[in-house]
Protein backbone atom coordinates (compact mmCIF):
# COMPACT_ATOMS: atom_id res chain seq x y z
CA UNK A 1 0.00 0.00 0.00
CA UNK A 2 1.63 3.66 -0.75
CA UNK A 3 1.32 6.60 1.19
CA UNK A 4 -1.97 7.74 0.91
CA UNK A 5 -1.38 11.35 -0.85
CA UNK A 6 -4.67 12.71 -2.52
CA UNK A 7 -3.59 13.03 -6.77
CA UNK A 8 -7.10 14.94 -6.65
CA UNK A 9 -7.17 19.57 -6.03
CA UNK A 10 -10.43 21.41 -5.52
CA UNK A 11 -11.25 23.97 -7.71
CA UNK A 12 -10.82 26.29 -4.32
CA UNK A 13 -7.60 24.79 -3.55
CA UNK A 14 -6.49 25.33 -6.97
CA UNK A 15 -7.80 28.87 -6.94
CA UNK A 16 -5.55 28.99 -4.00
CA UNK A 17 -2.46 28.22 -5.74
CA UNK A 18 -3.06 30.16 -8.65
CA UNK A 19 -2.58 33.29 -6.32
CA UNK A 20 0.25 31.95 -5.02
CA UNK A 21 4.39 32.92 -5.61
CA UNK A 22 4.55 29.48 -7.51
CA UNK A 23 1.60 28.73 -9.35
CA UNK A 24 1.67 25.06 -11.20
CA UNK A 25 1.78 24.61 -14.77
CA UNK A 26 -1.68 24.31 -15.57
CA UNK A 27 -2.59 21.70 -18.71
CA UNK A 28 -5.86 21.34 -20.50
CA UNK A 29 -6.47 18.07 -21.86
CA UNK A 30 -9.82 18.32 -22.91
CA UNK A 31 -10.76 15.45 -25.44
CA UNK A 32 -13.51 13.41 -26.91
CA UNK A 33 -13.18 10.21 -28.69
CA UNK A 34 -12.83 10.17 -32.37
CA UNK A 35 -15.92 10.55 -34.19
CA UNK A 36 -17.95 11.29 -31.24
CA UNK A 37 -20.39 13.85 -31.63
CA UNK A 38 -19.56 17.73 -30.32
CA UNK A 39 -16.69 19.74 -30.59
CA UNK A 40 -13.41 17.67 -29.80
CA UNK A 41 -10.75 18.77 -27.31
CA UNK A 42 -9.13 20.94 -29.40
CA UNK A 43 -12.29 23.01 -30.17
CA UNK A 44 -12.83 22.80 -26.39
CA UNK A 45 -10.26 24.25 -25.41
CA UNK A 46 -10.73 27.67 -28.05
CA UNK A 47 -13.98 27.91 -26.62
CA UNK A 48 -12.94 28.10 -23.01
CA UNK A 49 -10.30 27.15 -20.91
CA UNK A 50 -8.47 28.12 -17.11
CA UNK A 51 -5.77 30.92 -17.32
CA UNK A 52 -2.80 30.44 -18.31
CA UNK A 53 -3.52 26.32 -19.21
CA UNK A 54 -1.95 25.27 -22.73
CA UNK A 55 -3.98 22.59 -24.20
CA UNK A 56 -2.24 19.14 -24.78
CA UNK A 57 -3.53 16.40 -27.50
CA UNK A 58 -4.26 13.19 -25.95
CA UNK A 59 -4.48 11.20 -29.28
CA UNK A 60 -0.38 12.84 -30.75
CA UNK A 61 1.22 13.59 -27.59
CA UNK A 62 -0.05 11.46 -24.45
CA UNK A 63 0.03 8.60 -27.27
CA UNK A 64 1.90 7.06 -29.97
CA UNK A 65 0.83 6.31 -33.02
CA UNK A 66 -1.58 3.49 -33.55
CA UNK A 67 0.38 0.14 -35.29
CA UNK A 68 -0.53 -1.17 -38.72
CA UNK A 69 -2.04 -4.16 -37.17
CA UNK A 70 -3.37 -2.99 -34.07
CA UNK A 71 -0.86 -3.97 -31.78
CA UNK A 72 0.06 -1.92 -29.01
CA UNK A 73 -3.87 -0.78 -28.99
CA UNK A 74 -5.39 2.76 -29.59
CA UNK A 75 -3.85 4.76 -27.53
CA UNK A 76 0.22 3.15 -26.87
CA UNK A 77 3.06 4.57 -25.04
CA UNK A 78 3.97 8.03 -26.46
CA UNK A 79 6.99 8.66 -27.84
CA UNK A 80 9.31 10.18 -25.18
CA UNK A 81 10.49 12.84 -27.37
CA UNK A 82 7.07 13.91 -28.59
CA UNK A 83 6.08 14.39 -25.11
CA UNK A 84 8.83 16.20 -23.95
CA UNK A 85 8.00 18.60 -26.03
CA UNK A 86 4.80 18.93 -25.40
CA UNK A 87 5.57 19.07 -22.03
CA UNK A 88 8.26 21.90 -22.39
CA UNK A 89 6.08 23.54 -24.52
CA UNK A 90 3.62 23.80 -21.71
CA UNK A 91 6.36 24.84 -19.27
CA UNK A 92 6.52 21.70 -17.45
CA UNK A 93 10.21 22.60 -14.88
CA UNK A 94 12.38 19.57 -13.10
CA UNK A 95 10.68 19.44 -9.79
CA UNK A 96 7.64 21.36 -10.79
CA UNK A 97 3.86 21.07 -9.41
CA UNK A 98 1.69 20.25 -12.37
CA UNK A 99 -1.99 20.36 -12.48
CA UNK A 100 -4.05 18.37 -15.46
CA UNK A 101 -7.80 18.70 -16.38
CA UNK A 102 -10.20 17.80 -18.59
CA UNK A 103 -13.86 19.00 -19.07
CA UNK A 104 -14.96 16.45 -16.73
CA UNK A 105 -15.08 13.96 -15.44
CA UNK A 106 -11.67 12.84 -15.61
CA UNK A 107 -11.31 10.62 -17.95
CA UNK A 108 -8.53 12.07 -20.29
CA UNK A 109 -7.13 14.01 -17.37
CA UNK A 110 -6.16 10.90 -15.77
CA UNK A 111 -4.51 9.21 -18.97
CA UNK A 112 -2.39 12.73 -18.41
CA UNK A 113 -1.80 12.22 -15.15
CA UNK A 114 -0.73 8.47 -15.49
CA UNK A 115 1.70 9.40 -18.16
CA UNK A 116 3.19 12.31 -17.09
CA UNK A 117 3.97 10.14 -13.95
CA UNK A 118 5.32 7.41 -16.46
CA UNK A 119 7.84 9.60 -17.73
CA UNK A 120 9.25 10.56 -14.61
CA UNK A 121 7.18 13.58 -13.74
CA UNK A 122 6.32 12.89 -9.68
CA UNK A 123 4.40 16.22 -8.79
CA UNK A 124 1.03 16.00 -10.90
CA UNK A 125 -2.06 15.99 -9.86
CA UNK A 126 -5.90 16.04 -11.22
CA UNK A 127 -8.57 18.66 -10.83
CA UNK A 128 -11.26 17.11 -9.51
CA UNK A 129 -14.33 17.51 -11.26
CA UNK A 130 -12.75 18.85 -14.17
CA UNK A 131 -13.15 22.57 -16.29
CA UNK A 132 -17.33 21.78 -14.72
CA UNK A 133 -16.23 21.97 -11.57
CA UNK A 134 -13.96 24.95 -11.69
CA UNK A 135 -16.90 27.43 -13.55
CA UNK A 136 -19.28 26.06 -11.23
CA UNK A 137 -17.08 27.04 -7.90
CA UNK A 138 -16.83 30.75 -10.20
CA UNK A 139 -13.51 29.61 -11.40
CA UNK A 140 -12.72 32.23 -14.97
CA UNK A 141 -11.91 31.15 -17.98
CA UNK A 142 -10.90 32.68 -21.01
CA UNK A 143 -10.11 32.10 -24.47
CA UNK A 144 -6.40 33.68 -24.62
CA UNK A 145 -3.48 31.05 -25.58
CA UNK A 146 -0.49 31.52 -23.65
CA UNK A 147 2.67 32.44 -25.20
CA UNK A 148 4.74 28.83 -25.40
CA UNK A 149 6.91 28.19 -22.45
CA UNK A 150 9.92 27.29 -21.68
CA UNK A 151 10.24 23.92 -19.77
CA UNK A 152 13.33 22.38 -19.00
CA UNK A 153 12.00 18.75 -18.05
CA UNK A 154 13.76 15.72 -19.00
CA UNK A 155 11.04 12.90 -19.63
CA UNK A 156 12.20 9.75 -17.71
CA UNK A 157 9.88 6.81 -19.52
CA UNK A 158 9.39 4.19 -17.68
CA UNK A 159 9.10 5.50 -14.59
CA UNK A 160 5.86 3.54 -14.00
CA UNK A 161 5.31 -0.15 -14.62
CA UNK A 162 2.83 -1.20 -16.86
CA UNK A 163 1.11 -5.06 -18.74
CA UNK A 164 1.50 -5.97 -21.50
CA UNK A 165 -1.20 -9.19 -23.05
CA UNK A 166 1.30 -11.57 -21.35
CA UNK A 167 1.53 -9.93 -17.92
CA UNK A 168 -2.11 -8.72 -17.86
CA UNK A 169 -3.15 -12.60 -18.44
CA UNK A 170 -1.07 -13.32 -15.59
CA UNK A 171 -2.20 -10.95 -13.30
CA UNK A 172 -6.04 -12.54 -14.35
CA UNK A 173 -4.74 -16.38 -13.03
CA UNK A 174 -2.61 -14.80 -9.73
CA UNK A 175 -4.40 -11.25 -8.79
CA UNK A 176 -6.94 -9.37 -10.18
CA UNK A 177 -7.09 -8.33 -13.63
CA UNK A 178 -9.86 -5.42 -13.69
CA UNK A 179 -11.74 -4.13 -16.76
CA UNK A 180 -13.44 -1.04 -16.69
CA UNK A 181 -15.36 -0.41 -19.30
CA UNK A 182 -19.38 -0.49 -19.75
CA UNK A 183 -20.66 -3.79 -18.32
CA UNK A 184 -22.50 -4.69 -21.77
CA UNK A 185 -18.92 -4.62 -23.49
CA UNK A 186 -17.59 -6.47 -20.89
CA UNK A 187 -20.35 -9.28 -21.00
CA UNK A 188 -19.66 -9.52 -24.83
CA UNK A 189 -23.29 -8.30 -25.88
CA UNK A 190 -22.00 -5.21 -27.64
CA UNK A 191 -18.99 -3.91 -29.26
CA UNK A 192 -19.28 -0.37 -30.97
CA UNK A 193 -15.73 0.24 -31.36
CA UNK A 194 -13.22 -2.64 -31.29
CA UNK A 195 -13.52 -5.34 -33.93
CA UNK A 196 -14.18 -8.19 -30.97
CA UNK A 197 -16.72 -8.26 -28.21
CA UNK A 198 -16.22 -9.67 -24.67
CA UNK A 199 -13.25 -9.73 -22.11
CA UNK A 200 -9.98 -10.87 -20.83
CA UNK A 201 -10.55 -14.52 -19.16
CA UNK A 202 -10.46 -14.21 -15.78
CA UNK A 203 -10.59 -10.59 -15.71
CA UNK A 204 -13.82 -8.62 -13.52
CA UNK A 205 -15.76 -5.80 -14.54
CA UNK A 206 -15.77 -2.29 -12.61
CA UNK A 207 -17.12 0.16 -15.17
CA UNK A 208 -15.16 3.00 -14.46
CA UNK A 209 -17.97 5.36 -14.59
CA UNK A 210 -19.03 4.23 -10.97
CA UNK A 211 -16.23 5.73 -9.69
CA UNK A 212 -17.60 9.59 -9.53
CA UNK A 213 -20.77 11.34 -8.78
CA UNK A 214 -23.10 13.58 -10.56
CA UNK A 215 -21.08 16.23 -10.63
CA UNK A 216 -17.74 14.30 -11.68
CA UNK A 217 -15.63 13.80 -8.62
CA UNK A 218 -14.71 11.28 -7.41
CA UNK A 219 -16.01 9.40 -5.04
CA UNK A 220 -14.92 9.93 -1.72
CA UNK A 221 -11.94 7.37 -0.10
CA UNK A 222 -14.05 5.59 2.03
CA UNK A 223 -16.52 4.72 -0.85
CA UNK A 224 -14.30 3.73 -3.49
CA UNK A 225 -12.66 1.49 -0.73
CA UNK A 226 -15.78 -0.28 -0.50
CA UNK A 227 -16.26 -0.57 -4.33
CA UNK A 228 -13.28 -2.37 -4.71
CA UNK A 229 -13.57 -4.52 -1.65
CA UNK A 230 -16.50 -5.80 -2.81
CA UNK A 231 -14.45 -7.11 -5.88
CA UNK A 232 -11.94 -8.35 -3.78
CA UNK A 233 -9.57 -5.63 -4.14
CA UNK A 234 -7.65 -4.42 -1.60
CA UNK A 235 -4.40 -2.89 -0.47
CA UNK A 236 -1.15 -5.21 0.56
CA UNK A 237 -4.03 -8.05 -1.43
CA UNK A 238 -2.82 -9.66 -5.03
CA UNK A 239 -1.59 -7.75 -7.74
CA UNK A 240 -3.75 -5.19 -9.69
CA UNK A 241 -3.92 -4.30 -13.43
CA UNK A 242 -6.75 -2.75 -15.52
CA UNK A 243 -7.41 -2.24 -18.50
CA UNK A 244 -10.21 -0.46 -20.79
CA UNK A 245 -10.92 -0.44 -24.28
CA UNK A 246 -7.50 1.28 -25.19
CA UNK A 247 -5.81 2.78 -22.21
CA UNK A 248 -7.62 5.82 -21.03
CA UNK A 249 -10.57 5.10 -19.01
CA UNK A 250 -7.99 2.91 -17.22
CA UNK A 251 -6.41 4.77 -16.63
CA UNK A 252 -9.26 7.11 -14.61
CA UNK A 253 -9.81 3.34 -12.56
CA UNK A 254 -6.36 3.62 -11.72
CA UNK A 255 -6.36 7.25 -10.08
CA UNK A 256 -9.65 5.88 -8.31
CA UNK A 257 -7.71 3.23 -6.88
CA UNK A 258 -5.07 5.51 -5.77
CA UNK A 259 -7.20 7.58 -4.00
CA UNK A 260 -8.27 4.28 -2.52
CA UNK A 261 -4.94 3.54 -1.18
CA UNK A 262 -4.40 0.89 -4.09
CA UNK A 263 -1.64 -0.06 -5.75
CA UNK A 264 -2.13 -0.94 -9.64
CA UNK A 265 -0.84 -1.41 -12.90
CA UNK A 266 -2.05 -0.45 -16.51
CA UNK A 267 -2.15 -2.39 -19.39
CA UNK A 268 -1.82 0.10 -21.87
CA UNK A 269 -2.83 -1.78 -24.90
CA UNK A 270 -5.93 -2.90 -23.30
CA UNK A 271 -8.41 -4.47 -25.10
CA UNK A 272 -7.77 -2.80 -28.29
CA UNK A 273 -4.71 -4.67 -28.07
CA UNK A 274 -5.65 -7.78 -26.45
CA UNK A 275 -8.06 -8.75 -29.48
CA UNK A 276 -4.97 -7.68 -32.49
CA UNK A 277 -4.10 -11.09 -31.91
CA UNK A 278 -6.64 -13.69 -32.88
CA UNK A 279 -5.08 -16.54 -30.96
CA UNK A 280 -5.70 -14.72 -27.33
CA UNK A 281 -8.86 -16.01 -25.60
CA UNK A 282 -11.73 -13.83 -25.08
CA UNK A 283 -14.74 -14.56 -22.81
CA UNK A 284 -17.98 -13.47 -22.51
CA UNK A 285 -20.55 -13.96 -19.80
CA UNK A 286 -21.88 -17.08 -22.05
CA UNK A 287 -18.71 -18.58 -21.97
CA UNK A 288 -15.40 -18.96 -20.17
CA UNK A 289 -13.03 -18.97 -23.22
Amino acid sequence: MHALVSALVSAADLRAELASPTPPVLMDVQWVLTGAPGPVGRERYAAAHLPGATWVDLDTELAGPVAVDGRGGRHPLPDPAVLETALRRSGVRAGGRVVVYDQGPGFAAARAWWVLRWAGVEDVRVLDGGLTAWTAAGGATTTDVPATATGDVTVRAGSLPVLDAASAAEVARDGVLVDARAAERFSGSTEPIDPVAGHVPGAVNAPTTDNAGADGRLLPADELRNRFSSLGIQADGPPVGVYCGSGVTAAHELLALHEAGIDATLYVGSWSDWVSDPDRPVATLDSSM
